[in-house]
């Protein structure tokens, strides 16, 4: 029997299925920095400061926007702002045409499979309220992989 992720098109999913397709990693509230160059994005282990790092959740998901001006909200009406999610989005994944992986909770049927697959950034990260903007640069990280822009 095929799951709603394969039968539908981001653009045909409800708001409740696209809420359910987010595996909870944290890794798009990281804060990244582009190579202004290359365009390539490069991650920071630095988090949103409404970033709850012990639920890997936003603490104010529905205002985020009000409080936070630069939060990306990803919806099936701004797709082309997924080319700066980390390669192992959901919402990258399948617009890509690509399955999701065993370790996503509507596959494996458990939230606690992220963490145990090491994709989440649970006590990983520190919040960017304390940390200077100048010195993102001494927090990039290379354990989350971006796709590169012609994969897009």
């Amino acid at each position: 029997m095929k799951k709603f992720w394969e039968e539908k098109k981001l653009s045909e999913m409800s708001r409740e299925e696209w809420e359910r397709l987010c595996d909870g990693c944290g890794r798009c509230c990281l804060n990244k920095l582009e190579d202004e160059y290359t365009g390539k994005i490069y991650f920071t282990n630095i988090s949103c400061r409404l970033f709850d790092s012990e639920t890997c959740r936003c603490s104010d998901y529905e205002n985020r926007k009000q409080s936070m001006p630069d939060c990306l909200i990803l919806s099936p009406d701004s797709l082309q702002t997924l080319e700066v999610m980390p390669s192992s989005c959901a919402y990258r994944l399948l617009q890509l045409g690509r399955p999701l992986p065993e370790w996503h909770p509507l596959v494996s049927g458990r939230p606690e499979s992220v963490a145990e697959a090491g994709i989440s950034v649970a006590g990983k990260v520190v919040s960017e309220e304390h940390i200077h903007y100048l010195q993102f640069p001494e927090h990039l990280i290379d354990w989350i992989e971006t796709l590169d822009a012609d994969e897009v």
